[in-house]
């Protein structure tokens, strides 16, 4: 039987937890940013030895070896040398792995500096501007493995008639690119599609044609500041990956993309519950602690806007696109832990 004390007292542990795990990730990022972690590659070291391959002062990189040892995220042995866990590198190091998680810690960076502001918003209604969280190379960071494994090679087959159209050739639109990962996977994958992407941060577009030029198509993949309800052009397909949920104009983006082609439009967004339920499992507790602190205050800075957040269910998204004027929305038979796919039937 769940008693008043019994609750407050697994209220109270979880609380607890969880500002230990917020503080562990924080200085998970403060050793992938110092190179702590890359330093560890080779073979185990002491923290002098650690504070000297990484310059850094060696009092502070023995708290920090002590404490990743304790927290059991590095080993260490008798003589205090300290190593990387067998197979931790995916996790904390390549930022092509699949389960490379280290960035997560910048979200929780980015709320200190706008809480004051995120607690303004929620008296006043407003909204808090996607550029002054600062997450936009964390953001694409997260999504980068994704869409560099599965993009090309197991997703769009799954689609054969789109498919087909990219390996033949196509002129190519990507709503909302961020730092261009997904643009990028793309023009690699499909050798003759042209690209463009468009994004209203400049600096994350300032960032996608950096990526561009290191990936060697630059020649294919342009990258453009603009608005993504006021895209022009004529296009063979669009897409839109995680990002029509953060817009104040959802239907008129995907206005936009309805006029811009007669080719398929792709949606890719949060792979959420069908329907609300209290308690969640862990994938809709991230989603909606997302959704109250980012998705849904970025959003609502422009007058009228939607507010989805994060939570988009496939009705919203039906009736966004009925309103947007398509004949109807496929759920592809695309499977992933995160992610749903919409295509937008004309």
């Amino acid at each position: 039987m769940t008693t008043t004390a019994s609750v407050t007292e697994q209220l109270a542990g979880r609380l607890f937890e969880a500002g230990i795990g917020a503080f562990e990730l924080t200085t998970v990022l403060l050793g992938e940013r110092l190179g702590l972690y890359r330093a560890l590659v080779d073979g185990p070291r002491t923290a002098a030895e650690l504070a000297t391959a990484t310059g850094t002062d060696e009092r502070y990189v023995r708290e920090w070896c002590e404490q990743q040892a304790v927290a059991g995220l590095l080993a260490v042995d008798d003589r205090r040398h300290f190593a990387l866990l067998a197979g931790s590198e995916a996790v904390l190091i390549d930022e092509l792995s699949p389960v490379y998680l280290v960035q997560i810690g910048a979200f929780v960076e980015s709320l200190g500096k706008v809480l004051p502001a995120l607690q303004e918003a929620f008296r006043t209604g407003a909204g808090v501007p996607f550029g002054d969280y600062d997450v936009q190379h964390a953001q694409g960071a997260l999504n980068r493995p994704v869409f560099h494994h599965q993009l090309v090679q197991e997703w769009l087959p799954q689609v054969p008639d789109l498919d087909a159209r990219l390996r033949a050739g196509a002129a190519v639109a990507e709503f909302g690119c961020g730092e261009g990962w997904a643009a990028i996977a793309l023009a690699v994958g499909y050798p003759d599609v042209r690209v463009d992407g468009f994004d209203v941060d400049p600096p994350s577009i300032a960032t996608a044609r950096r990526h561009a030029e290191a990936a060697g198509v630059a020649d294919r993949v342009q990258f453009t500041v603009a608005d993504v309800t006021e895209v022009e052009g004529s296009y063979d397909a669009v897409f839109a990956f995680e990002m029509l949920h953060d817009l104040a104009h959802p239907v008129a983006a995907l206005q936009a993309a309805r006029r811009i082609t007669d080719g398929p439009v792709v949606v890719m967004d949060e792979r959420v519950a069908e329907k609300f339920a209290a308690p969640g499992d862990p994938m809709e507790r991230f989603f909606y602690a997302v959704s109250v602190l980012h998705c849904l205050p970025a959003g609502r800075c422009e007058h009228g806007s939607a507010a989805t957040g994060t939570v988009m269910r496939t009705d919203t998204m039906r009736r966004y696109a009925t309103e947007a004027g398509f004949a109807g929305v496929t759920v592809l038979p695309i499977e992933h832990d995160m992610f749903r796919f919409y295509r937008l039937e004309r």
